[in-house]
């Protein structure tokens, strides 16, 4: 009787640990034909994240096929830069489905995402912003204000624990 309990209760942390792990697992694949000496993350100290936020303030395009460029040529030429632009065109949700599952999928979330899954989750909302600002259609504009919404909502509720 122990041992089936112990084994349910091992099932059941393992389950509970698997759900936590499998927001942003479909995005954290790398496409095949990819480097993957790339590191799927962006930053890896402070200094990366005061460099992303300098990307962010020079201004990132998507084109319609998804290519990311960055606004500034100084910044553009950085390993680091080619490297966000990888994770932003390979890792990211692009559909709007994928990023209604991954909505989905944050909003079962329970604890704090992981430092990876928090900057995809940050790049997921800034590509949704510029699909939102460059919808011609009403109706595709409100779905990705919507998903807009809903994803800085999970970001806000990460970062102060409230819903």
């Amino acid at each position: 009787m122990i041992w089936t309990t112990w084994t349910v209760q091992v099932n059941f942390c393992t389950l509970n640990l698997r759900a936590r792990m499998e927001p942003l697992e479909a995005a954290s694949r790398i496409r095949r034909g990819v480097a993957t000496v790339v590191n799927p993350t962006f930053h890896s100290s402070f200094k990366d994240v005061h460099l992303l936020f300098e990307i962010l303030l020079a201004g990132i395009n998507f084109d319609v096929s998804g290519e990311f460029s960055v606004n500034d040529g100084e910044l553009a030429s950085l390993r680091k830069t080619r490297n966000l632009g990888i994770i932003c065109e390979e890792i990211i949700p692009k559909e709007l489905s994928n990023i209604l599952r991954l909505i989905s999928d944050l909003s079962t979330q329970s604890g704090h995402l992981h430092q990876d899954d928090f900057e995809r989750t940050l790049l997921t909302l800034v590509y949704t912003t510029e699909r939102m600002v460059n919808s011609t259609d009403k109706h595709q504009k409100d779905m990705w204000a919507e998903s807009f919404v809903s994803l800085y909502r999970a970001l806000k509720q990460d970062l102060t624990g409230v819903k």
